[in-house]
């Protein structure tokens, strides 16, 4: 061969130039056919090819798993020409239930784990669709989407699935194209379709396109498989609104207390895509390296029946502080970045939630215009047939003299449709037809079958010609598919300190809050207890553990400071909706997931405060008789930690406080029977951290049980251990001077128990009452007997023997409540 062969063979090209336009042609395949999800059905190309595959296979629900091995190859060779690591591993996220929220495949086998574990090799594993895959599918065989050829063109494939559900928000995507990323998180399937519908039924009755904020009350955030919480609603309105944001999420975690007085932390729930193995190894990595100090035993302690982490702590170690650390410097606290970039007709588009929904519903209406199309045409076709036959049985005998004398079968179609006025098809259908179909029987359901058929074409025509009649069909199949597949949230929507738009979210509510002497706490809506009369057995209130009954309970609303009083003379403060809402026998959360409490600190009084303001001062008094009084302005700044409220002396314990204007009379009521009352400008102004002074004189083994105000009401309420009670005009006690011994205001006997608990009352008030065990009693104070100092009172609550009422508590009437906030 000569030099000049040679080189007509070499093309001089530029380098610069053919390296753009081949990595241009490699980036947008990925984009648009293999890393980013399509908005209509939310998936990817090698996903949809997965799940047709498998409906090809006849994979479905109701059939055997089959080997995975078997759908691998099936969708390499026919559908997705790349390695059958990349098909597999895509398989085995759709069947991972911590990985996808709804799993699209029914997995056989190891299919991996939490830990980070992989899928056992796809020659070992099975697999089927999931029922809520065959959704994704349905009608598929009906002309509702376009199919192409496939790489070698000899096979067709779907462009997109019928999707009958919003998939690409149910289960979410992730995927890293070129210079862009996916991150869409999933969400409850019950939520996302009542948006949808939302958006129906505003076009149908109101003839209008939805706002966002409409679907922002009912999608309320991402609903990971894992559960977790998110912190604050900010992150969320932010991706929602633009298309990306970012979300805080948290471990689930709780501080239980051990046998030994020490603490551990379980942790429950993790945040999403969060490996359980490497998660645990940093924890230990952080206690070898000293980072974080108070942990003494980290354990795995998941089974079957779900994951749980313990972490078991010193005895002097602080709960909090050490959860807190591991939130700073762990994934038990992450940050999902949402970016809802999804394929808009082949072009990558980051959408915002209306969007995503609008897209969808597009879809949704080609789809359902298509087949019903499709099953017009069929209906038609068959009802044409149906025509034709009843022709023929109208007029049988001459049918059969011409097939009979007919020299062939084309000679006979051509004398029917002759003689008739038929159509190719229908003579075809009449010369096919068997004897049997002679009977009067045949004759019968021909006609039946022909009505029903036009019944129905007269709908699918009604669908066509009407819009609204469409989507409702649409909102039809997807209430459908709500009630069948819907379930409730896993990710509950938590408070972000730094958040300052949840508190607009929260709604002023009354509510009524309870702790036990164990400290656990929840708050409940007052419509959880209904009024009895006196003298009944009440309510189950809170399912206690041993030896546990509630201490405290007090009504509130969810925008009120709560401020709690320690023994050992510390505050601590939450605003009331930080508590999180339970039922009424639920027993609550302990505070010391609520409170940075020191160790062995117990609460051991609690007040509301609505504002901070000069002129209002909080007045404590303590079991030993102690009161003092500072201002409230000492405590418009609480830390996380708390702040000293109270010097007390040992054995000593504050019992109440309350919130004054200088201008009131205390009265302390004690177990035995005593009450002194007092003007508070007895009392001088103090610092944080003063002691108080003597409010009365206790004889013996006596303490404080109570201090009320003259202001909380016209009666002072006592009510005893067992049960029984009275009212007492105030004016029978006088006035003297704080620290003295005061006068006998209950009448102790055997009967009657220690004085519990002491209210000052209105006629239209009502109290509640709780006993050791836990049992609530709501009742009218005027069904309760006004006598005088020196009295024992009636039966206000029935206990059994060896159980007593542990605390009582005020209710107010509505009514009652609006009134009083007018006159102020």
């Amino acid at each position: 061969m000569d030099e000049n062969t040679i080189f007509d063979k070499v093309h001089d090209i530029d380098l610069k130039e053919t390296m753009e336009n081949s990595y241009i042609d490699y980036a947008m395949s990925v984009i648009a056919s293999r890393a980013l999800p399509d908005v209509r059905d939310g998936l990817k190309p090698v996903q949809r090819r997965i799940l047709y595959a498998m409906i090809e296979l006849n994979n479905g629900p109701d059939k055997p798993h089959r080997k995975c091995a078997r759908i691998v190859g099936d969708t390499m060779g026919k559908y997705h020409p790349h390695g059958d690591s990349s098909i597999y591993g895509a398989l085995v996220n759709m069947a991972q239930d911590w990985s996808t929220r709804y799993p699209l495949v029914d997995g056989h086998g190891n299919f991996g784990s939490v830990d980070g574990d992989g899928a056992a090799a796809m020659r070992y594993t099975e697999a089927r669709l999931s029922r809520i895959s065959m959704e994704l599918l349905a009608d598929i065989n009906k002309n509702t989407v376009d199919f192409i050829p496939n790489f070698d063109e000899t096979e067709k494939e779907p462009s997109v699935l019928p999707s009958r559900f919003p998939n690409l928000l149910v289960n979410g995507t992730q995927g890293i194209a070129v210079g862009m990323a996916t991150n869409i998180p999933p969400h409850n399937l019950k939520e996302v379709i009542n948006a949808v519908i939302k958006i129906i039924d505003n076009r149908v009755e109101e003839d209008r396109e939805t706002e966002i904020e409409e679907i922002l009350d009912i999608v309320k955030g991402p609903d990971f498989p894992t559960g977790a919480t998110i912190l604050g609603k900010g992150g969320i309105n932010q991706a929602y609104r633009t298309g990306r944001g970012k979300i805080k999420v948290r471990a689930v975690t709780d501080i239980e207390p051990m046998a030994n007085g020490k603490q551990r932390i379980i942790v429950t729930e993790l945040p999403y895509m969060v490996n359980k193995a490497r998660l645990i190894e940093k924890i230990a990595a952080l206690v070898r390296e000293k980072k974080i100090e108070g942990i003494t035993e980290l354990r795995d302690e998941s089974d079957r029946s779900g994951m749980r982490i313990c972490i078991e702590l010193k005895r002097d170690a602080n709960a909090n502080v050490i959860l807190n650390q591991l939130f700073k410097h762990t994934q038990l606290q992450d940050t999902f970045g949402v970016i809802m970039l999804a394929l808009v007709n082949n072009e990558p588009k980051v959408l915002n939630l209306l969007e995503m929904l609008g897209y969808y519903l597009k879809h949704q209406e080609d789809v359902v215009t298509r087949r019903t199309k499709y099953e017009l045409n069929k209906a038609e076709e068959r009802a044409h047939i149906l025509e034709g036959l009843l022709i023929a049985q109208d007029h049988i005998d001459e049918v059969i003299k011409i097939i009979r004398e007919a020299a062939n079968i084309q000679s006979a179609k051509e004398q029917l449709m002759e003689r008739f006025g038929l159509t190719d098809a229908q003579a075809q259908a009449i010369v096919d037809m068997r004897l049997r179909a002679l009977n009067g029987l045949e004759r019968a359901k021909l006609e039946k079958e022909y009505n029903e058929l036009m019944v129905r074409i007269n709908e699918l025509k009604a669908i066509l010609a009407d819009e609204k009649v469409l989507l409702g069909v649409i909102k039809d199949e997807l209430t459908l598919i709500r009630d069948k597949y819907g379930d409730e949230r896993r990710t509950q929507i938590g408070f972000d300190v730094d958040d300052i738009s949840m508190e607009d979210l929260i709604p002023k509510e009354n509510a009524v809050i309870t702790m036990t002497k164990l400290g656990y706490i929840k708050r409940m809506t007052v419509d959880n207890f209904k009024s009895q009369n006196r003298g009944g057995k009440g309510i189950k209130g809170m399912q206690t553990i041993d030896q546990d009954y509630i201490e405290e309970l007090f009504m509130t609303t969810t925008h009120h400071y709560i401020m709690f009083f320690t023994d050992t003379g510390r505050v601590y403060r939450l605003k009331a909706y930080e508590i999180p809402e339970s039922s009424r026998t639920a027993r609550g959360n302990a505070i010391v997931n609520l409170l940075q409490l020191q160790s062995g600190e117990k609460i051991t009084a609690v007040i509301p405060v609505e504002t901070y303001e000069e002129g209002k001062y909080i007045m404590m008094a303590t079991k030993s008789g102690v009161v003092k009084k500072s201002s409230v302005m000492d405590f418009a700044n609480i830390r996380k930690t708390g702040l000293a409220a109270i010097t007390l002396k040992d054995d000593d314990e504050l019992i109440e406080v309350k919130i004054t204007d200088n201008t009131k009379d205390i009265f302390l009521v004690t177990k035995n029977g005593q009450c002194i009352r007092f003007h508070e400008t007895d009392v001088r102004c103090m610092g944080r951290t003063a002691m108080g002074v003597r409010g009365i004189n206790l004889a013996g083994d006596d303490e404080v049980v109570g201090m009320q105000l003259d202001s909380q009401g016209e009666d002072l309420l006592i009510v005893s251990a067992k049960g029984l009670g009275k009212r007492t005009k105030m004016e029978e006690f006088t006035p003297q001077h704080r620290g003295g011994k005061g006068v006998k205001c209950y009448k102790i006997t055997e009967k009657t128990g220690d004085v519990v608990g002491v209210k000052a009352v209105n006629e239209y008030n009502e109290i509640m009452m709780i006993t050791t065990e836990g049992i609530i009693i709501r009742t009218k104070v005027d069904g309760i007997s006004e006598l005088g100092r020196n009295t024992s009172g009636v039966k206000v609550m029935n206990v059994d023997e060896n159980v007593q009422v542990a605390s009582i508590a005020k209710v107010r009437s509505e009514e009652v409540e609006e009134e009083s906030e007018e006159k102020e």
